[in-house]
């Protein structure tokens, strides 16, 4: 592993926080900033979402005029057209600041690259470029409710009609659909075609007749995930991206563009926890003197630094233009289960003010009660922590695969619930 940076990504990172400090404020004392301003999942209040998304496009329209809204997109693109490790360093520069974002990501960072590279030249005219500057939000309807982290296993109907395409199903934990003006989707258009195949990939106008976006309504009292219901749908055999049948292979590319544009996961580390230690008053004083509490935050510190030092692995490879392992799923399913324990132990730190959210608190800013509410969706999302453990133990331990039945059987005949 190489820490350092090159002479080139060095510079590069100078020219991104001269922007940074030229255009956003920068974080102050951890434990009196929230961890995020205004993002989708942290915003409750038809308000207070509607100022955020309006901060949020103010500020994506700002970074689209420097040339750094897509650090990996082509320049042909409006892109800044720089490396996978540049896209990394970007991001870790832009998490020191107070900024508002959540919104373009799964666009600029997942969907646009797709468009790319199965997109007609004529929609990568029309629709990249006001994906980069936020115009346009666009949405990924891929998971089902039977079919998240196994995604193959969809059954969202595409029935063609000559030169259109039909779609009936429905589909869920659409983050920001609700917001979308665009959205991807892959549906099963040969049911006759075992698992993989028969899938068919489009991208279409969440206005269409026939699309219905229902907000989920979480215990944390935002709603930035959605189902969304698809009857008679029709949208043209023009909006289809790859072949028929192919839509595997195009849904592949989203997902690999997924390890970028995700990044780390927002919320709750070491240094709140840290911090919040030093602030609050137990029963024997200060929470920091305790022994008990003192010994809970080194396990946390010790996790924290094995996962920074696992992550420069991943940085490492992608500064040589090479594709990271499944270290990823690790980092993930550490950072996961961590922010959700360094929550919990926070809020019985807080006692009774643990249990209210109030917007008006200066001190703390529902940083915890919110990490709480997200550390459980984020254990889920992206992959569940069985999913991630089963990566873990087949491509780090080298274990054998679980057994499965489905390799040879048309999808149409693979066995569901009870019957």
């Amino acid at each position: 592993m190489d820490f350092n940076d090159n002479t080139k990504e060095a510079e590069f990172r100078t020219k991104v926080r001269k922007f940074l400090d030229e255009n956003a404020q920068r974080r102050g004392e951890v434990i009196k900033t929230p961890t995020t301003a205004g993002a989708p999942e942290s915003v409750s209040g038809e308000k207070a979402a509607n100022d955020a998304l309006m901060k949020a496009k103010e500020w994506q329209k700002k970074k689209a005029e420097a040339g750094l809204a897509a650090i990996i997109w082509p320049k042909e693109f409006g892109g800044y057209g720089g490396s996978p490790i540049e896209q990394v360093i970007y991001q870790q520069e832009e998490h020191n600041y107070f900024v508002h974002s959540g919104y373009f990501e799964i666009g600029i960072g997942m969907l646009g690259p797709t468009m790319m590279v199965w997109g007609k030249d004529e929609d990568k005219k029309k629709y990249l470029p006001k994906m980069l500057t936020g115009e346009e939000i666009w949405c990924q309807l891929f998971s089902e409710p039977a079919a998240g982290s196994d995604l193959a296993g969809i059954k969202m109907k595409a029935e063609k009609d000559g030169s259109d395409w039909i779609l009936n199903g429905q589909k869920v934990w659409t983050s920001g659909a609700h917001l979308s003006d665009y959205g991807m989707i892959v549906a099963r258009s040969d049911p006759n075609a075992v698992k993989h195949k028969g899938l068919t990939y489009f991208f279409l106008d969440m206005k269409t007749p026939g699309i219905e976006v229902k907000p989920i309504k979480q215990i944390s009292g935002t709603a930035h995930f959605n189902e969304v219901f698809f009857n008679d749908v029709r949208i043209p055999d023009s909006q289809r991206l790859g072949e028929e049948g192919e839509g595997w292979k195009v849904a592949l590319t989203t997902l690999m563009n997924e390890r970028l544009a995700v990044g780390d996961p927002p919320g709750l580390d070491f240094d709140q926890i840290f911090d919040l230690t030093k602030e609050v008053e137990i029963e024997d004083g200060p929470a920091i003197k305790n022994s008990e509490v003192r010994q809970k935050i080194a396990d946390w510190y010790v996790q924290s630094r094995g996962l920074q030092y696992t992550k420069y692995r991943s940085i490492t490879a992608l500064s040589k233009g090479q594709t990271p392992g499944p270290e990823l799923s690790i980092s993930k399913l550490v950072t996961a289960s961590k922010m959700q324990d360094v929550s919990s132990y926070a809020l019985d730190l807080l006692d009774m003010h643990g249990y209210v959210i109030d917007d008006k608190n200066p001190a703390m800013n529902n940083l915890f009660q919110n990490g709480l509410f997200f550390s459980t969706a984020l254990r889920i999302a992206g992959g569940t922590d069985e999913v991630l453990r089963n990566i873990i133990a087949e491509r780090v331990l080298g274990l054998p695969q679980d057994e499965r039945m489905d390799k040879k059987v048309p999808f149409k005949d693979l066995p569901t619930g009870r019957g």
